[in-house]
């Protein structure tokens, strides 16, 4: 979907100052609104209707965004070498057992799992593609699990956008 009709579904919505960030359906907006759960609904049947299909939708605020970048998923860079994958599931609600078990038992030398309470933080050493675990692996721990990943120097380029 073009970033420029995405946007232009959130300005159809009851939020403001609407913008986009990279093809990824990153979306920033502000809004009055205190009611994070009736917000994601909102706007998941917004984009439902509109667009004919279900939009799976994680809400951040600026500021859990800024704690998430901060976290560094169990090791610094000189542990994993510059070379190192750093990623962040988001996950709708808090991490369910079976996933955080699933997790702790796929980890290994080459890839490490951090699960906070609606975040999975992971780091694989070279590129997260070459890693024994991307696609089927790692798609059956978080089955049953709305998630939406991205590469933590998005994470960070959010943060930035969202304090400039």
């Amino acid at each position: 979907m073009k970033m420029d009709h995405l946007r232009g579904l959130f300005e159809q919505l009851d939020v403001r100052d609407v913008s986009t960030f990279i093809a990824s359906g990153n979306v920033l907006f502000s809004t009055d609104s205190d009611d994070r759960e009736a917000l994601r609904t909102a706007i998941e049947d917004h984009l439902d209707s509109e667009l004919g299909y279900g939009v799976g939708t994680f809400l951040r605020t600026p500021a859990e965004l800024a704690e998430i970048a901060a976290l560094d998923a169990r090791g610094a860079s000189d542990e994993w070498g510059p070379e190192s994958a750093h990623y962040v599931v988001f996950l709708q609600a808090g991490a369910p057992a079976e996933l955080r078990e699933g997790l702790v038992a796929l980890g290994s030398e080459i890839d490490d799992f951090d699960v906070t309470e609606r975040e999975v933080q992971w780091r694989t050493r070279g590129k997260v593609s070459e890693s024994p675990l991307f696609g089927q692996a790692i798609e059956r721990v978080f089955r049953g699990t709305p998630n939406t990943m991205r590469n933590m120097n998005t994470v960070k380029r959010l943060v930035a956008k969202t304090t400039a």
